[in-house]
């Protein structure tokens, strides 16, 4: 790819929603497609034009990361221009993080260090952290597997309440029935089942039980920014999540994206991150308590949000900045973008058919808006691409449609406060 006359090469690793929303995005600037490694091949990278995957075993985790990583410095070593390494998941941002000083001789690696990355996703010294720099977040309770196993756990919240694992990498790993990304647990038998299930199925970890915030989607707010390699934060995206996916494994992917604008949210978010000297993309999950009128965090992302496609939709192409960070080296002069201020053209970002969310979106001014923006054909999703249609993928798309719709008939129960 060429950017004002520069060569470069974008690698994204992964294969999910996250990887096709940044291919787009890069295909939309450059007309060409992206290179992109994986383990697996999922759904949203089949039957596509824009995206070159190629699936390497064993990948995701190492030692097989590191060795493919150390074959591809070989074959990118004489590239002309910067080539720049994207993790598009959770697993592969850290293992870049982790293997960074190995791989930056050849790759551009936009990761903070691996002691801060851990940190940071880890959820306990998340917390801590934010208690240091004075962001809003859940009354929170660590419980450690000994806790557990010795019968020690005191519960400190009325139900219901929320439980997640602290590790979220580690997790990827751990299946039983009824796993889900976070739970929401409403009486004193389903929390000690949850608990015997999570330790008796490998997860060593801690788990983090939090006072639940009342009210459903719609208190949600998501947060995609970019921050440069000087450690300034340069773009900022806010969103008002309206829906999300109920399937059990899926719990917390949204499904249904407003752009907002909160500068309080943006001057608080900013000042953190280039407190602590970060770098790269982000994306932070937020829920509003009317309680005290604060919006409360509930972890950070390293990496763009598997729904971040949002931003670039609303004209805010993620890809950009990265391109302007490292390959035209022009970012370090442009002031930061809070988006979505004065914009009188938003577009609703979704997941689902229009169908789906007008059924079960919650009643209230936010989707009366959203509804608006889908009669103005005013939206779009990150997968559903007219540049790069064919008879498989329409097909594939339609059958993503209609496994969402099936979900949200099973698993979709109307949150009532």
């Amino acid at each position: 790819m060429q950017a004002n006359g520069k060569n470069f090469t974008p690698i994204l690793l992964g294969s999910d929603f996250n990887v096709y929303g940044m291919a787009r995005s890069f295909y939309e600037m450059y007309h060409e497609p992206v290179k992109a490694y994986a383990s697996k091949e999922l759904a949203p990278t089949r039957f596509t034009k824009i995206v070159d995957l190629e699936i390497l075993p064993g990948f995701s985790e190492d030692p097989g990361f590191i060795t493919e990583m150390r074959r591809l410095k070989e074959v990118y070593r004489d590239s002309d221009g910067p080539v720049i390494l994207i993790g598009c998941g959770d697993g592969y941002a850290s293992l870049i993080s982790e293997h960074k000083a190995e791989l930056e001789d050849v790759f551009v690696c936009p990761y903070i260090d691996h002691k801060l990355l851990e940190d940071l996703t880890y959820k306990e010294t998340f917390y801590e952290i934010c208690e240091k720099y004075g962001l809003p977040y859940p009354k929170t309770k660590i419980i450690t597997k000994k806790m557990v196993e010795e019968n020690k756990v005191e519960q400190p919240f009325e139900y219901p309440v929320a439980l997640k694992p602290a590790d979220s990498v580690e997790w990827l790993d751990v299946q039983f029935e009824g796993r889900k990304k976070a739970f929401t647990i409403k009486s004193e038998a389903e929390f000690q089942d949850i608990m015997k299930k999570v330790y008796d199925n490998g997860y060593q970890s801690d788990m983090i039980l939090q006072d639940f915030i009342p009210g459903d989607d719609s208190r949600m707010h998501v947060i995609n920014i970019y921050v440069d390699q000087y450690h300034k934060v340069k773009m900022m995206c806010l969103g008002h999540p309206l829906l999300e996916d109920p399937a059990p494994a899926a719990i917390g992917n949204y499904v249904a994206i407003l752009p907002e604008y909160n500068e309080q949210i943006y001057q608080q978010i900013q000042k953190f991150l280039e407190d602590i000297k970060y770098t790269g993309y982000a994306n932070l999950d937020m829920k509003y308590d009317e309680r005290d009128h604060t919006y409360k965090l509930f972890d950070i992302n390293l990496r763009m949000g598997r729904s971040s496609f949002f931003v670039t939709l609303n004209g805010y192409n993620l890809a950009q900045w990265v391109v302007k960070d490292y390959v035209t080296k022009d970012l370090k002069d442009e002031p930061v973008v809070w988006a979505n201020k004065d914009d009188e053209n938003p577009a609703l970002w979704m997941g689902v058919s229009a169908d789906v969310f007008e059924k079960y979106a919650r009643n209230n001014e936010e989707k009366t808006k959203a509804m608006a923006l889908i009669k103005q054909k005013r939206y779009g999703t990150t997968f559903e691409y007219s540049k790069d249609m064919n008879f498989r993928r329409w097909l594939l798309i339609k059958w993503m449609l209609h496994n969402y719709r099936k979900n949200f008939n099973k698993f979709f129960k109307e949150n009532k406060e």
